[in-house]
Order: structure tokens, then sequence, then C-alpha cells
């Protein structure tokens, strides 16, 4: 079943980031991933959440988003993001 990880990134060090930024596409597209949103205008509709940086990944399942966040390949990239960012991150499967 699709699954869909959603990322609220608070990017703390820009310069850094950006380097995430370079080499986090070519891991999501490696493990059967892509960007559905990513740091796109965010419009708060309702509570109190807002977003700083908001990207929406899909997967074709749980499975294989862990698999992504867990991989060695992307291990060196997960440290970049860590360095330079504060995220919250959820999966949640498709209906």
């Amino acid at each position: 079943m699709t699954a869909y990880v959603v990322v609220d990134i608070d990017v703390r060090d820009a310069a850094m980031y950006k380097e995430y930024i370079a080499l986090a596409p070519g891991s999501v597209q490696a493990h059967g991933g892509k960007y559905l949103a990513r740091a796109g205008r965010t419009e708060k509709l309702e509570g109190d959440w807002l977003p700083q940086r908001l990207v929406i990944l899909q997967f074709g399942s749980v499975e294989q988003a862990r698999a992504w966040l867990d991989s060695p390949d992307y291990a060196p990239v997960k440290k970049l993001r860590h360095q330079s960012a504060h995220t919250n991150m959820v999966v949640i499967e498709g209906a």
C-alpha cells in the first residue's frame, strides 16, 4: 500500500542545508520514492501547526519508506539534515 512521508523542517544552517537539498533527491529516487511537495507555499487552514518547510514524499509502502530512511547510502545525507535542521517526520499509509 502506498505510503506518504510528511516532514516539517526547521532549517538552522541554510548553507549546510543546501548541501542536503542537493543530495537528498537521488537517495529518495534510488529507493523508489518521489517528491509530491517540496517547500511550496504552505497556508494554515485550522489549528496551531505552522510548518516551517513542509515536504511530502511518496513510497510504495511504509517498509520502503523506512528502508530509505535507514539505508546506508542515505546515512551521510541524513546526518547533514540532522546537523543543519530540526525535523519532525511521520509516515502514513494511503487510503
